[in-house]
């Protein structure tokens, strides 16, 4: 699947989403948006991993403010109806995927582009990488989930200083503030997100399972946790995978997981 502002790549078990308007720094119009939710849909039913990268000098430069129009009369304006139609249910997409999100950071991750970018459950970003949080300077507030990811991620007092400030958060301070797994050189990232990819494509189906528990354990007190981990164990439990790597253990051998 190639479209002109998204490829989509199988490379073995890894489907590769690559934002393709360069000129834009792959800003994500409602178009853009509704292809790559056809492409995670795609993805979860061909490969084991899904990654998500940029063409060019950017990962994602937020929402295209050229496709949208506002209304002559700002109170008849809704800002929060395309997120209701788009954005949000492709956030919520990305948390229920069946298959483990990896996110390759090319360049500008700013906006709705910063949201996606965090939505990985791994997030490797090269060292001319950088995340903004830019609502400020158009009279808006961070969404796309933001808000949520970035209090979670970095805490309320550093989450407050992105989102209040605007300023660029380089790929270097990202990593330093835990908002990054992995600070790559720029030549390195295609190869070191492949291999991150290529490794969680390889892994048993317990993957899927054990991002689901991590998404619920943001939000539950840990009484209910322990219930969410005793029926996604029952549920790995019963994964060809499982027998697998319980034989190759006793025959000490690396286990070959299929993902079942």
């Amino acid at each position: 699947m190639t479209n002109a502002k998204l490829s989509y790549t199988l490379q073995g078990a890894v489907a590769v989403l690559r934002f393709n308007d360069p000129e834009t720094l792959n800003a994500a119009g409602p178009e853009l948006i509704t292809l790559l939710r056809e492409g995670l849909a795609r993805a979860e039913a061909e490969a084991r991993c899904a990654m998500l990268t940029g063409t060019g000098r950017g990962f994602c430069s937020g929402a295209n403010l050229t496709s949208g129009r506002m209304a002559s009369d700002a109170s008849s304006f809704d800002a929060g109806a395309v997120l209701a139609s788009h954005y949000n249910p492709l956030m919520l997409q990305i948390r229920d995927l069946s298959i483990p999100f990896l996110t390759a950071v090319n360049g500008v991750a700013a906006g709705v582009g910063c949201s996606l970018a965090l939505m990985g459950d791994m997030v490797i970003a090269c060292e001319s990488a950088y995340f903004l949080q830019a609502f400020r300077r158009i009279g808006l507030i961070p969404d796309g989930g933001s808000t949520w990811l970035l209090a979670r991620a970095v805490g309320r007092a550093r989450a407050m200083e992105m989102m209040l400030l605007g300023e660029k958060i380089p790929a270097a301070q990202a990593l330093q503030w835990g908002l990054i797994n992995r600070l790559v050189p720029d030549a390195q990232l295609e190869t070191a997100a492949m291999a991150l990819a290529s490794q969680l494509a390889q892994g048993p189906k317990a993957l899927a399972l054990i991002r689901q528990a991590a998404w619920r354990a943001l939000e539950q007190p840990f009484a209910d946790q322990l219930d969410v981990e005793r029926d996604l164990q029952r549920e790995a439990g019963r994964t060809e995978d499982f027998r697998e790597g319980v034989t190759a253990f006793l025959q000490k051998r690396p286990a070959d997981f299929q993902g079942r």
